[in-house]
C-alpha cells in the first residue's frame, strides 16, 4: 500500500510532547442526593486487613487527604486486639498484652487536635467474645481501660471527644444489652457525658465471615421486621448509656438498603439517638478480601442515607480503602470519585 507524503511530513511537525486533549467525563448524578462522609474509623489494630506499617508523617499527610474531603470525626476502632495493644497500658501489658513500640494513641490525639477534628476512643477488644459469643469479659477489662484511659490522655487532650463501643453485634447476643449499658455508663460518667456509640451489623444475605472461604452471601437471613423488632428491644436496653448507633452498611443489597435504613432511623428517633451510616469503602461482592468499592455502589449507599434522614456517614475505613497514599492504588481512585461527585476542589 502506498502512503501519502503528506502523512510523514504532518507526522514529524508534531511535537512529541503533544498529548491529544482529555476531557473530564460529566457527572449525571446529583451529588446533593447523598450524605457526604464527614467521620472514618482509624484500623490501627487490624484483625483481617494487612497493616500499612505508617509512621507519623504518613499519618499526618493522611489527616490532611481527610480533612480535604471534610472529615471532622475519627474514631480508633479498637485501642487493643487480643495481645495487640495501642498505648502503653499498664492495665494490659499486666495481662499479658505486647508492650507497643509507638504510643499511637496519642499521636492520634495530637494529629486530631492538628487538624481540628473530634477524635473517639474506641475501647479494647479481647478477641474472647468472638469464641464465646459471650460480652462478660469485655466488662470485666474494660473497666479498668476506660479509667485508666481517661486519666491518661482524656483529661490532657481536647480532641478526645467521645468514646466507641468497639463490640459488634448484629442480633439479640447474649450480654450485649447489659454489656454496652454498663460500659457506656462508664465511660459518660468518667468524662462528664461524652457521647458514646456503637457499630453494629445487619444479619443480612452478606453477613458471612470475612476470613471464610467460598460464598459470598447466604441463605439465613433477618427480616426486616424481625431486625426491627431485636433492635428495638437493644435500643429499649442501652437507652441513655449510648447516644449514636452507626450501622454497618455492607451486609445488605442495595435494593434492601431503604427499607433497613428506614427502620433504623425510625427506631434511632424513638430512643433519641443519632442515626449513623457506616458506610463501608470496601467490597464485599468481589471474591478477594477485600478491596477497595466501586464508587457506583459507595454513592447509592450514601444516596440511601440521606433519603432516610441519617444524621452522619463515617466509614470504614478511609486510610485503606479511600486515602490517595493508601497501598491500594484503587482507594485514590476512590478518593478522586468521590470529589468529583462532590465538587470538592483541591
Amino acid at each position: 500500500m502506498l502512503i501519502p507524503l503528506s502523512f510523514f511530513m504532518n507526522s514529524c511537525s508534531r511535537n512529541v510532547n503533544d498529548k491529544p486533549a482529555v476531557e473530564d467525563a460529566e457527572v449525571i448524578v446529583v451529588s446533593d442526593k447523598a450524605l457526604p462522609i464527614t467521620g472514618t474509623f482509624l484500623d490501627e489494630i487490624s484483625h483481617d486487613i494487612p497493616h500499612q506499617n505508617w509512621g507519623e508523617s504518613e499519618w499526618d499527610a493522611d489527616f490532611r487527604h481527610m480533612k480535604a474531603i471534610g472529615i471532622n470525626t475519627v474514631i480508633m476502632i479498637r485501642c487493643g486486639y487480643r495481645k495487640f495493644i495501642t498505648y502503653p497500658s499498664p492495665y494490659l501489658t499486666s495481662i499479658g498484652c505486647y508492650e507497643p513500640s509507638v504510643d499511637l494513641l496519642d499521636m492520634y490525639l495530637r494529629l486530631a487536635e492538628k487538624y481540628g477534628m473530634t477524635f473517639y476512643f474506641g475501647l479494647y477488644d479481647s478477641g474472647e467474645y468472638w469464641d464465646t459469643h459471650d460480652m462478660t469479659s469485655e466488662i470485666k477489662h474494660n473497666k479498668y481501660v476506660i479509667d485508666e484511659v481517661w486519666e491518661m490522655y482524656g483529661k490532657r487532650y481536647k480532641s478526645f471527644g467521645g468514646w466507641y463501643l468497639s463490640g459488634e453485634i448484629s442480633r439479640s447476643t447474649k450480654g450485649a444489652i447489659s454489656a454496652f449499658r454498663a460500659m457506656g455508663e462508664q465511660c459518660k460518667a468518667v468524662s462528664g457525658g461524652l457521647p458514646v456509640f456503637i457499630s453494629p451489623w445487619i444479619d443480612g444475605k452478606k453477613a458471612v465471615m470475612g476470613m471464610e472461604g467460598g460464598s459470598l452471601t447466604k441463605e439465613d437471613v433477618i427480616s426486616v421486621k424481625q431486625h426491627e423488632e431485636e433492635w428495638d428491644e437493644i435500643f429499649a436496653g442501652i437507652s441513655g448509656a449510648v447516644d449514636a448507633v452507626a450501622f454497618q452498611d455492607g451486609h445488605i443489597d442495595y435494593d434492601e438498603l431503604d427499607a433497613f435504613f428506614t427502620v433504623n432511623k425510625k427506631l434511632a428517633d424513638k430512643y433519641g439517638m443519632q442515626c449513623w451510616t457506616n458506610a463501608e469503602t470496601f467490597d464485599r461482592d468481589m471474591p478477594i478480601r477485600f478491596f477497595p468499592i466501586k464508587f457506583e455502589k459507595l454513592r447509592m449507599k450514601l444516596e440511601a442515607a440521606k433519603r432516610a434522614g441519617y444524621d452522619k456517614a463515617i466509614t470504614f475505613e478511609f486510610s485503606h480503602f479511600m486515602s490517595p497514599q493508601s497501598a491500594y492504588k484503587q482507594a485514590g481512585n476512590l478518593y478522586n470519585r468521590y470529589q468529583e461527585y462532590f465538587n470538592i476542589n483541591q
